[in-house]
Protein backbone atom coordinates (compact mmCIF):
# COMPACT_ATOMS: atom_id res chain seq x y z
CA UNK A 1 0.00 0.00 0.00
CA UNK A 2 1.30 3.21 -1.47
CA UNK A 3 1.52 6.30 1.54
CA UNK A 4 0.50 8.52 -1.24
CA UNK A 5 -2.63 6.29 -1.97
CA UNK A 6 -3.66 6.92 2.07
CA UNK A 7 -3.65 10.09 1.69
CA UNK A 8 -6.79 10.21 -0.61
CA UNK A 9 -9.21 9.24 1.96
CA UNK A 10 -8.95 12.72 3.18
CA UNK A 11 -10.51 13.85 -0.11
CA UNK A 12 -13.42 11.16 0.28
CA UNK A 13 -16.90 12.05 1.95
CA UNK A 14 -16.76 8.69 3.79
CA UNK A 15 -16.30 7.25 7.32
CA UNK A 16 -13.66 4.02 7.19
CA UNK A 17 -15.53 1.14 9.37
CA UNK A 18 -14.91 -2.16 9.81
CA UNK A 19 -16.19 -5.15 10.23
CA UNK A 20 -14.76 -9.05 11.21
CA UNK A 21 -15.86 -11.56 8.77
CA UNK A 22 -14.34 -14.83 10.41
CA UNK A 23 -10.78 -13.65 11.63
CA UNK A 24 -10.50 -11.33 8.05
CA UNK A 25 -11.15 -7.75 8.71
CA UNK A 26 -13.26 -5.88 5.86
CA UNK A 27 -12.88 -2.00 5.41
CA UNK A 28 -15.64 0.03 4.22
CA UNK A 29 -16.15 3.78 3.22
CA UNK A 30 -19.41 4.95 4.77
CA UNK A 31 -20.80 7.59 2.98
CA UNK A 32 -23.57 8.04 5.40
CA UNK A 33 -26.77 10.13 5.68
CA UNK A 34 -30.35 9.11 6.42
CA UNK A 35 -30.72 7.02 2.97
CA UNK A 36 -31.70 3.69 2.12
CA UNK A 37 -28.31 1.24 2.61
CA UNK A 38 -26.73 0.45 -0.91
CA UNK A 39 -23.93 -1.98 -0.23
CA UNK A 40 -21.92 -1.51 -3.64
CA UNK A 41 -19.14 -4.65 -4.31
CA UNK A 42 -16.30 -4.00 -6.46
CA UNK A 43 -14.75 -5.46 -9.35
CA UNK A 44 -11.29 -7.87 -9.16
CA UNK A 45 -8.68 -5.35 -9.03
CA UNK A 46 -10.82 -2.47 -7.91
CA UNK A 47 -10.63 -0.98 -4.35
CA UNK A 48 -13.42 0.81 -2.86
CA UNK A 49 -12.41 4.20 -3.18
CA UNK A 50 -12.24 4.04 -7.20
CA UNK A 51 -15.61 3.78 -6.96
CA UNK A 52 -15.91 6.36 -4.70
CA UNK A 53 -17.17 8.53 -8.10
CA UNK A 54 -19.84 5.70 -8.01
CA UNK A 55 -20.75 6.70 -4.19
CA UNK A 56 -20.74 10.26 -4.60
CA UNK A 57 -23.10 10.11 -8.05
CA UNK A 58 -25.92 8.49 -5.78
CA UNK A 59 -25.87 9.80 -2.67
CA UNK A 60 -28.82 11.74 -2.81
CA UNK A 61 -30.82 8.59 -3.46
CA UNK A 62 -29.20 6.08 -0.69
CA UNK A 63 -26.76 5.73 1.98
CA UNK A 64 -24.02 4.54 -0.02
CA UNK A 65 -21.45 1.41 1.71
CA UNK A 66 -18.14 0.69 -0.57
CA UNK A 67 -16.67 -2.19 0.50
CA UNK A 68 -13.37 -2.95 0.02
CA UNK A 69 -13.25 -6.93 -1.28
CA UNK A 70 -10.94 -9.48 0.99
CA UNK A 71 -7.60 -9.21 -0.36
CA UNK A 72 -7.60 -5.58 -1.36
CA UNK A 73 -7.50 -1.78 -0.46
CA UNK A 74 -7.84 -1.72 3.56
CA UNK A 75 -8.79 -5.15 3.77
CA UNK A 76 -7.59 -8.12 5.39
CA UNK A 77 -5.73 -10.86 3.05
CA UNK A 78 -7.40 -14.49 3.62
CA UNK A 79 -6.76 -18.12 3.18
CA UNK A 80 -9.61 -18.61 0.67
CA UNK A 81 -11.09 -16.21 -2.31
CA UNK A 82 -14.04 -18.59 -3.10
CA UNK A 83 -17.08 -16.73 -4.35
CA UNK A 84 -19.15 -18.21 -0.71
CA UNK A 85 -16.29 -16.31 1.44
CA UNK A 86 -17.18 -13.02 -0.46
CA UNK A 87 -21.08 -14.20 0.20
CA UNK A 88 -19.87 -14.08 3.93
CA UNK A 89 -18.31 -10.89 4.09
CA UNK A 90 -21.17 -9.43 2.62
CA UNK A 91 -23.44 -11.08 5.33
CA UNK A 92 -20.67 -9.62 7.65
CA UNK A 93 -20.58 -6.28 6.65
CA UNK A 94 -24.89 -6.02 6.49
CA UNK A 95 -24.84 -7.86 10.22
CA UNK A 96 -22.17 -5.81 11.58
CA UNK A 97 -23.17 -2.18 10.71
CA UNK A 98 -26.77 -3.14 11.09
CA UNK A 99 -27.96 -2.78 7.79
CA UNK A 100 -31.47 -3.64 7.32
CA UNK A 101 -32.56 -5.18 3.75
CA UNK A 102 -29.90 -3.53 1.67
CA UNK A 103 -29.82 -3.54 -1.55
CA UNK A 104 -26.72 -4.64 -3.29
CA UNK A 105 -25.03 -3.09 -6.28
CA UNK A 106 -21.94 -5.09 -7.59
CA UNK A 107 -19.70 -4.33 -10.80
CA UNK A 108 -17.60 -7.61 -12.22
CA UNK A 109 -16.58 -9.82 -9.45
CA UNK A 110 -19.14 -7.70 -7.23
CA UNK A 111 -22.18 -8.56 -9.48
CA UNK A 112 -21.02 -12.49 -9.16
CA UNK A 113 -21.09 -11.84 -5.36
CA UNK A 114 -24.37 -9.73 -5.32
CA UNK A 115 -26.02 -12.78 -7.49
CA UNK A 116 -24.39 -15.25 -5.33
CA UNK A 117 -26.03 -13.60 -2.30
CA UNK A 118 -29.70 -13.30 -3.10
CA UNK A 119 -29.70 -16.72 -4.52
CA UNK A 120 -28.23 -17.97 -1.09
CA UNK A 121 -31.60 -16.31 0.27
CA UNK A 122 -30.32 -13.39 1.75
CA UNK A 123 -32.89 -10.65 2.51
CA UNK A 124 -31.94 -8.13 0.21
CA UNK A 125 -34.42 -5.15 -0.96
CA UNK A 126 -32.90 -5.83 -4.57
CA UNK A 127 -29.79 -6.13 -6.51
CA UNK A 128 -27.81 -4.19 -9.35
CA UNK A 129 -25.67 -6.77 -11.43
CA UNK A 130 -23.14 -4.03 -13.42
CA UNK A 131 -21.38 -6.33 -16.23
CA UNK A 132 -20.95 -9.74 -14.18
CA UNK A 133 -18.34 -12.36 -16.41
CA UNK A 134 -20.51 -14.48 -17.98
CA UNK A 135 -17.61 -16.93 -18.84
CA UNK A 136 -17.47 -20.41 -17.24
CA UNK A 137 -17.67 -23.72 -18.15
CA UNK A 138 -18.11 -24.32 -21.61
CA UNK A 139 -18.70 -20.82 -22.29
CA UNK A 140 -15.16 -19.84 -23.29
CA UNK A 141 -12.12 -18.52 -20.97
CA UNK A 142 -12.49 -14.95 -19.55
CA UNK A 143 -11.37 -12.55 -21.97
CA UNK A 144 -8.37 -10.94 -19.78
CA UNK A 145 -5.95 -13.69 -19.16
CA UNK A 146 -4.27 -14.58 -15.66
CA UNK A 147 -0.41 -13.30 -17.30
CA UNK A 148 -2.43 -9.95 -18.18
CA UNK A 149 -3.86 -9.42 -14.58
CA UNK A 150 -0.65 -10.64 -13.35
CA UNK A 151 1.78 -8.24 -15.23
CA UNK A 152 -0.53 -5.52 -14.20
CA UNK A 153 -0.04 -6.11 -10.46
CA UNK A 154 3.67 -6.66 -10.84
CA UNK A 155 4.02 -3.37 -12.54
CA UNK A 156 2.16 -1.85 -9.51
CA UNK A 157 3.90 -3.00 -7.23
CA UNK A 158 6.97 -1.46 -9.03
CA UNK A 159 5.74 1.58 -9.14
CA UNK A 160 2.97 2.97 -12.03
CA UNK A 161 1.62 6.64 -12.64
CA UNK A 162 -1.70 7.68 -13.91
CA UNK A 163 0.20 8.47 -17.77
CA UNK A 164 0.92 4.75 -17.58
CA UNK A 165 -3.15 3.97 -16.52
CA UNK A 166 -4.05 6.58 -19.51
CA UNK A 167 -1.89 4.09 -21.61
CA UNK A 168 -4.49 1.30 -21.42
CA UNK A 169 -7.54 3.52 -20.94
CA UNK A 170 -7.27 6.94 -22.01
CA UNK A 171 -10.81 8.16 -22.12
CA UNK A 172 -11.16 7.58 -18.45
CA UNK A 173 -11.47 11.01 -15.93
CA UNK A 174 -8.17 11.48 -14.85
CA UNK A 175 -8.81 11.01 -11.30
CA UNK A 176 -9.98 7.67 -11.80
CA UNK A 177 -6.40 7.13 -13.41
CA UNK A 178 -4.45 8.86 -10.65
CA UNK A 179 -6.73 6.20 -8.25
CA UNK A 180 -5.86 2.82 -10.10
CA UNK A 181 -2.11 3.86 -10.57
CA UNK A 182 -2.27 4.72 -6.52
CA UNK A 183 -4.26 1.69 -5.84
CA UNK A 184 -3.86 -0.71 -7.69
CA UNK A 185 -0.57 -2.11 -5.76
CA UNK A 186 -3.34 -3.13 -2.87
CA UNK A 187 -4.70 -6.03 -4.68
CA UNK A 188 -3.07 -9.12 -3.53
CA UNK A 189 -1.68 -11.33 -6.48
CA UNK A 190 -3.54 -14.71 -4.82
CA UNK A 191 -6.45 -13.05 -4.51
CA UNK A 192 -6.98 -11.55 -7.97
CA UNK A 193 -5.36 -15.25 -9.42
CA UNK A 194 -7.90 -17.29 -7.62
CA UNK A 195 -11.05 -14.95 -8.37
CA UNK A 196 -10.13 -15.16 -12.05
CA UNK A 197 -9.37 -19.04 -11.61
CA UNK A 198 -13.27 -18.75 -10.66
CA UNK A 199 -14.57 -16.57 -13.34
CA UNK A 200 -13.45 -19.65 -15.78
CA UNK A 201 -14.31 -23.11 -13.34
CA UNK A 202 -17.93 -21.43 -12.38
CA UNK A 203 -20.47 -20.57 -13.78
CA UNK A 204 -22.94 -17.61 -13.43
CA UNK A 205 -25.93 -18.32 -14.23
CA UNK A 206 -26.08 -21.15 -12.26
CA UNK A 207 -26.83 -18.31 -9.58
CA UNK A 208 -28.52 -16.19 -12.25
CA UNK A 209 -32.01 -17.50 -12.41
CA UNK A 210 -32.14 -17.73 -8.68
CA UNK A 211 -31.66 -14.24 -8.20
CA UNK A 212 -34.65 -12.38 -6.90
CA UNK A 213 -36.68 -9.59 -7.96
CA UNK A 214 -36.53 -7.01 -8.39
CA UNK A 215 -32.85 -6.85 -10.08
CA UNK A 216 -31.31 -5.16 -12.97
CA UNK A 217 -28.56 -6.47 -15.30
CA UNK A 218 -26.71 -3.57 -16.23
CA UNK A 219 -24.02 -3.92 -18.98
CA UNK A 220 -22.18 -2.11 -21.40
CA UNK A 221 -23.08 -2.45 -24.93
CA UNK A 222 -19.75 -3.44 -26.29
CA UNK A 223 -18.49 -5.57 -23.77
CA UNK A 224 -16.44 -8.69 -24.20
CA UNK A 225 -17.77 -9.88 -20.79
CA UNK A 226 -21.54 -10.02 -21.66
CA UNK A 227 -21.71 -11.19 -25.42
CA UNK A 228 -24.83 -11.16 -26.99
CA UNK A 229 -25.82 -14.42 -26.53
CA UNK A 230 -25.30 -13.95 -22.63
CA UNK A 231 -27.79 -11.09 -22.60
CA UNK A 232 -30.05 -13.19 -24.39
CA UNK A 233 -29.55 -16.39 -21.77
CA UNK A 234 -30.11 -14.10 -19.02
CA UNK A 235 -33.19 -12.64 -20.48
CA UNK A 236 -34.58 -15.86 -20.63
CA UNK A 237 -33.27 -17.53 -17.25
CA UNK A 238 -34.48 -14.75 -15.31
CA UNK A 239 -37.24 -13.10 -17.16
CA UNK A 240 -38.37 -11.11 -14.34
CA UNK A 241 -34.66 -9.36 -14.36
CA UNK A 242 -34.76 -5.58 -15.86
CA UNK A 243 -31.37 -5.89 -18.53
CA UNK A 244 -29.99 -2.49 -19.44
CA UNK A 245 -27.28 -1.82 -21.56
CA UNK A 246 -25.00 1.02 -21.79
CA UNK A 247 -23.57 2.54 -25.08
CA UNK A 248 -20.55 3.36 -25.44
CA UNK A 249 -19.25 0.94 -22.90
CA UNK A 250 -17.16 -1.94 -22.42
CA UNK A 251 -16.81 -4.01 -19.39
CA UNK A 252 -15.19 -1.14 -17.21
CA UNK A 253 -18.74 0.61 -17.67
CA UNK A 254 -18.83 3.29 -15.36
CA UNK A 255 -15.34 4.27 -16.58
CA UNK A 256 -15.82 4.03 -19.82
CA UNK A 257 -19.26 5.76 -20.30
CA UNK A 258 -20.11 7.39 -16.86
CA UNK A 259 -22.99 9.69 -18.10
CA UNK A 260 -24.84 6.92 -19.27
CA UNK A 261 -23.69 4.14 -16.66
CA UNK A 262 -24.92 6.26 -13.86
CA UNK A 263 -28.13 7.58 -15.81
CA UNK A 264 -29.01 3.95 -16.00
CA UNK A 265 -28.19 2.94 -12.62
CA UNK A 266 -29.95 6.20 -11.23
CA UNK A 267 -33.00 5.13 -12.55
CA UNK A 268 -33.09 1.44 -11.25
CA UNK A 269 -31.95 2.68 -7.72
CA UNK A 270 -34.82 5.45 -7.58
CA UNK A 271 -37.04 2.17 -8.95
CA UNK A 272 -36.21 0.14 -6.79
CA UNK A 273 -36.31 1.86 -3.64
CA UNK A 274 -39.81 3.73 -4.19
CA UNK A 275 -41.28 -0.12 -5.00
CA UNK A 276 -39.47 -1.25 -1.90
CA UNK A 277 -40.47 1.18 0.27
Amino acid sequence: MLQSALADLADVPATSRWVHSGRVRIHVLDYGGDGLPLVVLPGITSPAITMDFVARAVRDLVRPIVVDMRGRGLSDSADSYALDRYVDDVIAVMNGLGLERAALLGHSMGARVAAAASARGMELRGTVLVDPPMSGPGRGPYPVTRAAFRAQLDAAAGGITADDVAAHWPDWPRREQELRARWLSSCEVTAVEETHHAFEHEDFFDHWPKVTAPTALVYGQDSPMVPAAGVEEAATANPAARLIAVPGAGHMVFWDAPEPAMAAVREVLTDLFRAGA
